[in-house]
């Protein structure tokens, strides 16, 4: 089995250990984070180390890294800390699920997240520092770029082509044959049916409180 460090101690690394640990051939050996931030010497009964001491512990002959951060800051921060472990020399790690459908014969990136009940359709490519939370629908010749973040019960139709470091909110739609332009913000519930525009925020309206009270209501 490969040994793996896990960056991060936050909830997506205790998830990555969860995956890693039972639906992999990683062994997850440790985790790391900047000195700034490490709040405790053990996570998960594994060592956390100081980032910059990794090497000296775990190098990267004999240790593979996977970054399990969040979408902060347009997942800027996530592909900080990826590019800063390849500097080092690190081959970051990949988690694709058994229990989602992957029916696409291209390569996935590294680095990427993809959870349970995902389906993938034929010809869809998905680059480097990508996660796929649980549940999603994406739809046969899509491209999704390096460091996005799709969260769950996402429908990304057919011919769909997602640029880097966006950011797809909770039950969103996507019309077939669009581009997500880079940086586009796509809040929960939202539906686009053209191209976004570069850094364009999109949301719905939201749902607003009725004047009748439930049971004032005949269902």
């Amino acid at each position: 089995m490969d040994k793996l460090v896990i960056f991060g101690t936050g909830d997506i690394a205790k998830l990555a250990h969860y995956y890693f640990s039972r639906d992999s051939e990683y062994e997850v050996t440790g985790f790391t984070v900047d000195k700034a931030y490490m709040t405790c010497d053990v996570f998960l009964g594994l060592p956390v180390v100081d980032f910059e001491e990794i090497m000296n512990c775990c190098p990267p002959e004999t240790h593979k890294m996977f970054i399990a951060l969040s979408y902060a800051k347009m997942n800027r921060v996530r592909a900080q800390k990826y590019f800063k472990a390849k500097e080092m020399g690190y081959e970051l790690a990949t988690y694709v699920s058994s229990r989602c459908t992957f029916l696409t014969d291209r390569p996935v990136g590294d680095n990427c997240f993809i959870l349970e009940d995902n389906t993938i359709q034929p010809f869809v490519e998905i680059g480097n520092n990508v996660t796929l939370w649980s549940g999603n629908h994406i739809g046969h010749d899509s491209v999704i770029e390096d460091h996005c973040f799709i969260t769950s019960h996402v429908v990304v139709s057919g011919h769909v082509h997602i640029n880097k470091y966006c950011f797809i909110g909770v039950n969103a739609t996507l019309r077939s044959s669009i581009a997500i332009a880079r940086e586009t913000l796509v809040g929960a519930g939202t539906i686009i049916m053209k191209d976004t525009v570069e850094k364009g925020v999109y949301v719905p309206q939201r749902a607003g409180l009725f004047q009748k009270k439930s049971d004032e209501i005949e269902l």
